[in-house]
């Protein structure tokens, strides 16, 4: 096999190479608010980290300062998460995520991330396959995002903050 060809199984030809990046950046900039999601969220924000545009799956590190609310919502696909700093939980549960937990949602879900006072930060990497569908009280959908969504907010911030928008690109399958 050429050097420059990943190894991969017979069949799988055409994925692309392995992502390799620093998750957690050192310029502030490369943190997306998280501007898609209703309501007020100006403490929420992402590190993409993977966006597959043939399953629709991501990776991210979502990130809260302070305390802070990811609106009512649920996923058309299942979510993992493992919580790397700091602890939330949701409405509709009765356990809190602390630092070092590991999470799993099922599809079609419907919860309300929160972070309480005295977090001083929250830091959690999610995996996510499929839509978010942000909904209100009554379980009508009032927004989404998709990795398409997704990825074009993250292209306009790094824009915006004058930041290599190829990064963006490499992390794309």
């Amino acid at each position: 096999m050429p050097k420059d060809q990943p190894n991969l199984m017979p069949g799988a030809e055409g994925v692309g190479p392995d992502i390799y990046s620093h998750a957690i950046p050192t310029d502030e900039r490369e943190w997306v608010p998280a501007r898609n999601f209703p309501g007020d969220n100006l403490n929420v924000w992402i590190r993409p980290l993977m966006f597959n545009t043939v399953t629709g799956a991501g990776a991210n590190l979502l990130r809260i300062r302070g305390s802070g609310v990811v609106s009512r919502h649920l996923h058309t696909g299942p979510v993992q998460g493992f919580v790397l700093k700091g602890s939330w939980r949701y409405l509709e549960h009765d356990w809190v995520a602390r630092e070092g937990d590991y999470i799993y949602e099922p599809a079609g879900e419907v919860h309300t991330l929160v972070v309480d006072e005295g977090v001083e930060e929250m830091m959690t990497y999610f995996t996510a396959l499929g839509t978010v569908m942000f909904v209100d009280d009554k379980d009508e959908v009032v927004g989404y995002e998709d990795i398409f969504k997704r990825k074009a907010m993250c292209r306009a911030h790094y824009r915006e903050m004058g930041l290599d928008e190829s990064y963006l690109d490499r992390i794309t399958r």
